[in-house]
C-alpha cells in the first residue's frame, strides 16, 4: 500500500502543480495596494472572529514560514500569485496552525493569525501521525459539512452541524501505534471538533490523523473562501459545489487552496541530515474510509 501510495503521490504532484498554475492564471491580478488592503481586512476579521487566537513569537513565525517555503520548493507547488495558505506544525510540543498569505518570488509571507490545533497522536491503535507535505483542496474532490451527529461516546467528531470538512484525499502516513512506524493510507481531512469535550484540548496531539481546528477558525476560513479558489470556479458550472459553499460567504481576492503541514521538531543530536522529504508533497489518492 505504501509503495503504490508513493507512486500515486508523485504522479499527483505534477497534476496538482498544474492545477495551481491554472487556478492562479484565472485570478484577477492585484496591485500591492490592493493586496495589503485585503491582508489588513483579513487580519481585522481574524482578530474579531477567532477569539482563541494564539500570538506566536517572531522566532516561531520565521521557523514556520521557512519550513513551509521549503515544502513548496521541494514539491514543485507553484506560488504564482499572492494566496492564502494554512501552515500547520505537527511538532508534538507546538500543535499550532497559521493562516498565511504566501507571495511569489519573495520570502516575505505575511501571517494573518494563528490558533492551537491537534494532529495525529501516537501510542493509540489506528491513530496515524499526520503526514508532512502540501495538501490541496482541489475541485476533483467534493468536501462536505458536518452533520453534528454523535458517536457511541457522545462525541461530535467533526464539530457541530454545518461545520466545514476539507477533504485532501488519500495520503501516506506513519502508524503512530507501531514502533516500526510502518506506513499506511489515511483519508486526510481538516475539520472542527466537539465543542464541549475536545476543542479545549486543542494544542495537544489527539486526532487519528486529521487536522482538528477550532470552530471559529473553521468558520473564518469557510466564510472567506480562503481554500476555495478552485471550488468557486467549479461552483459556476456544478451545483454540488455551489450547494457546499456558504451563501453568506465573501470570497477573498487572495483565496488559495493549500494546507502545508510542517514539523519543527529539532533533529536528534549529531544528526545533520535535512528533514526527510514526505511522499505527500501534493495530494494523493488512495481508496478507503475517512479517519478523524
Amino acid at each position: 500500500a505504501s509503495a503504490s501510495a508513493s507512486a500515486s503521490a508523485s504522479a499527483s504532484a505534477s497534476a496538482s502543480a498544474s492545477a495551481s498554475a491554472s487556478a492562479s492564471a484565472s485570478v484577477v491580478a492585484l496591485d500591492d495596494t490592493q493586496i495589503q488592503a485585503e491582508i489588513s481586512r483579513l487580519r481585522l476579521l481574524f482578530q474579531k472572529s477567532v477569539p482563541v487566537a494564539f500570538m506566536p513569537t517572531d522566532t516561531q513565525k520565521e521557523t514556520w514560514l521557512t519550513l513551509a517555503r521549503q515544502q513548496t520548493s521541494q514539491s514543485g507547488y507553484a506560488i504564482q500569485t499572492p494566496q492564502t495558505v494554512v501552515i500547520a506544525d505537527r511538532n508534538p510540543t507546538v500543535q499550532r496552525a497559521c493562516v498565511v498569505v504566501a507571495r511569489p518570488n519573495t520570502p516575505e509571507w505575511e501571517v494573518i493569525g494563528c490558533t492551537r490545533i491537534s494532529t495525529g497522536t501516537i501510542g493509540r491503535k489506528h491513530h496515524y501521525i499526520t503526514p508532512v507535505g502540501i495538501f490541496t483542496n482541489t475541485a476533483d474532490r467534493l468536501g462536505y459539512r458536518a452533520q453534528g451527529t454523535k458517536n457511541e461516546n457522545g462525541i461530535m467528531g467533526n464539530g457541530t452541524k454545518g461545520m466545514r470538512v476539507w477533504d485532501f484525499g488519500w495520503q501516506v502516513a506513519e502508524k503512530g501505534w507501531l514502533p516500526s512506524r510502518e506506513q499506511g493510507p489515511i483519508r486526510l481531512e481538516m475539520h472542527a471538533t466537539d465543542p464541549v469535550f475536545l476543542e479545549r484540548q486543542l494544542g495537544h496531539m489527539a486526532s487519528a490523523g486529521c487536522i482538528r481546528i477550532p470552530a471559529s477558525l473553521n468558520v473564518f476560513i469557510d466564510k472567506n473562501g480562503l481554500l476555495d479558489v478552485e471550488y468557486e470556479q467549479k461552483a459556476a458550472t456544478d451545483r454540488r459545489f455551489q450547494a457546499l459553499l456558504r451563501p453568506d460567504r465573501t470570497p477573498s481576492a487572495l483565496a488559495g487552496m493549500a494546507v502545508i503541514v510542517i514539523d519543527s521538531t529539532p533533529p536528534p543530536p549529531r544528526v545533520t541530515t535535512a528533514q526527510n522529504q514526505s511522499p505527500n508533497l501534493v495530494s494523493a489518492k488512495i481508496p478507503n474510509s475517512p479517519i478523524h
